[in-house]
Formats: C-alpha cells, sequence, structure tokens
C-alpha cells in the first residue's frame, strides 16, 4: 500500500513539476524564498499592533511559538524520522526533476514550509476572520507558497499535504488553548 501511494505521490509530482518555464521559474524562485515575505509579515506585525495595541502580543507569541513547534516537528523530528528523499534527492526520478535554485536537505517529508505557512494563515484567520472577510485568502497565500515546493522540485505532494495538515492542526489547536483564556487577555480591547 505504501509503495502505491508513492508512486502515486511521485506521479503527481512529476507532472505538476512538469510545467514549468524560464517566467515561472523565477516567479517561483521568489515565491519559495522566506526573505521574500519579510515585508508582508511586517505589514501584518504593523497591523496587528495599529490595530489591536497591547492585545496584540499572545496572537504574536502564538505564532511565534505555533511556526517553532511546526518546523520543529517537520525538520527535526519527521524528516529524520521517516528519512524519505526529496523528489531532487530520490535516484529514481532525480534526472526527471526540474530543480529552480538547488535542492536543500536530503529528507523532505514533511513540508517545513508548508507546515509554517498553514500554521501562520490558519491564526491569522481565526484571530482577525472578524476584522475582514479578506482574511481568508491567507490560505491562498500559503497554498502559492506551499505549491512553489513542488514546483521548485524540492518536495512531493504527499510532504506538502502532511506539512499543511500539521501547520493547520497545530494554529487550531493554539487557537483552541488560546479561546479558553479568561476574556481579559484575548483579543477583544482595542485600546
Amino acid at each position: 500500500m505504501i509503495e502505491y501511494l508513492d508512486r502515486i505521490d511521485q506521479e503527481i509530482f512529476l507532472l505538476l513539476n512538469g510545467f514549468h518555464n524560464e517566467f515561472f521559474d523565477t516567479i517561483m524562485f521568489w515565491i519559495t524564498n522566506q526573505e521574500t515575505w519579510y515585508p508582508f509579515y511586517a505589514i501584518i506585525l504593523i497591523w496587528m499592533f495599529w490595530k489591536f495595541r497591547r492585545n496584540a502580543i499572545i496572537p504574536l507569541v502564538l505564532i511565534i511559538l505555533v511556526i517553532t513547534i511546526s518546523d520543529q516537528v517537520t525538520s527535526s523530528l519527521m524528516k529524520p524520522f521517516f528519512e524519505r528523499l526529496r523528489p531532487c534527492h530520490d535516484p529514481e526520478i532525480q534526472d526527471l526533476v526540474h530543480t529552480v535554485s538547488g535542492c536543500g536537505g536530503i529528507y523532505g517529508f514533511a513540508s517545513g514550509h508548508a507546515a509554517n505557512s498553514f500554521a501562520l494563515a490558519t491564526l491569522l484567520f481565526l484571530f482577525y476572520r472578524q476584522e475582514s472577510r479578506y482574511w481568508i485568502l491567507v490560505y491562498l497565500w500559503a497554498a502559492i507558497v506551499a505549491y512553489s515546493r513542488i514546483y521548485v522540485g524540492v518536495h512531493y505532494p504527499g510532504d506538502i499535504i502532511a506539512g499543511g495538515l500539521i501547520g493547520t492542526g497545530a494554529g487550531g489547536a493554539a487557537y483552541g488553548a488560546y479561546s479558553k483564556l479568561p476574556p481579559r487577555l484575548t483579543v477583544t480591547d482595542k485600546s
């Protein structure tokens, strides 16, 4: 059964990774690069403190905590435990893989980029969905970042799905714990 799922994952990866050209290589290089998103993160941080002042501290701490946990679960626990080769390191298909900017570490299950992006998206959505209906778009951002990892040749779709579930679960669990806090510690007072 595992071999069958692995084969399907490889086939879907090769299909998705096969859709490439120079224009999208450049776009996906920037999308997959974490530093590209620093201004985006800065804007969110400024907005949080502008809108909620001191009440932005707990959401910010939770965001940092959940991203750290998601990253450590995927990178320090899962990758060494499962030892699933990245597509670009897999001798079975590596000659078919289109890479954009190197291959990264040898193991890829589960994707830290996907876990971290979906953890952030989940917390932002859950904390601020009442401020605007457009916060749902953070999931589109997370999905594009996650897909970029397939495009650049470093993760299988299964790696992305697992990372996304880990990030979403961690974000949801953190928000669930946060929602049990006394009202005086939650994001209700804008002063």
